[in-house]
């Protein structure tokens, strides 16, 4: 979690337990913000087996899903996040 930008994209990751799909996407958001985002970013993994309600309150259908909250609007992407191209268009890195 890391935040050293004035605006700093706010990313949330919903995972279901310690699953290899849920491990798999956790490192590799941790790799695609260290390697592409240094220091612009705040993630919050949120693991919906403690908590499922979320799962119905967030609009969260499938999962691992990685939610972009900030800046608006709200991006979604589902999967393990193994296609760094695939993430980092969705999640806008260039260009703004």
């Amino acid at each position: 979690m890391t935040i050293e930008s004035p605006n700093p994209r706010k990313l949330t990751l919903y995972v279901a337990g310690q699953t290899p799909k849920s491990l798999t996407a956790i490192a590799n958001l941790k790799k695609i913000t260290e390697e592409h985002m240094p220091g612009q970013y705040e993630i919050e993994v949120i693991d919906l087996r403690e908590n499922p309600k979320l799962a119905k309150e967030h609009s969260i259908v499938a999962i691992p899903t990685l939610v972009r909250s900030l800046p608006v609007p709200i991006r979604k992407i589902i999967g393990d996040l193994s296609d760094v191209e695939k993430v980092l268009v969705n999640l806008k890195v260039q260009g703004e």
